[in-house]
């Protein structure tokens, strides 16, 4: 049987990848995301459905993203922070490609009033 879920998060789409921080930790020099990022991630957690087990199964997730300025950015890096963000609060078990199997139908739009991602996970059960 085929399952959705539907979560949308009304915050400013951020991607990881820019302003990354170069730090020393015991010697190595090592990349953590921006502030600007954490705070991102901190503000979507009130979004993310709480589930008793976290997804670990085949999906096609969906994300459609509706951003503030009409700048160029890359869909890679949304969809990268997307499934960081979901992963990291044990929504998705993990994002590698035996459980994120497909982005079929994310695209990106302007929407300066209403800045969001709308996400769907299409499952089987």
């Amino acid at each position: 049987m085929k399952n959705k879920i539907n979560i949308t998060i009304p915050v400013a789409p951020r991607t990881k990848k820019n302003s990354q921080q170069l730090v020393v930790v015991k010697g190595r020099t090592i990349i953590i995301p921006s502030k600007a990022y954490k705070d991102y991630e901190k503000a979507c957690k009130p979004y993310i459905p709480k589930l008793d087990v976290p997804i670990n199964e085949e999906i096609n997730l969906k994300c459609i993203y509706y951003m503030p300025t009409r700048r160029k950015c890359d869909l890679n890096n949304l969809l990268e922070a997307t499934t960081d963000i979901l992963t990291h609060y044990n929504f998705l078990e993990d994002d590698n490609y035996t459980i994120v199997k497909s982005h079929d139908g994310s695209r990106v739009f302007y929407d300066k009033e209403n800045p969001r991602v709308e996400i769907e996970v299409e499952y089987y059960n």
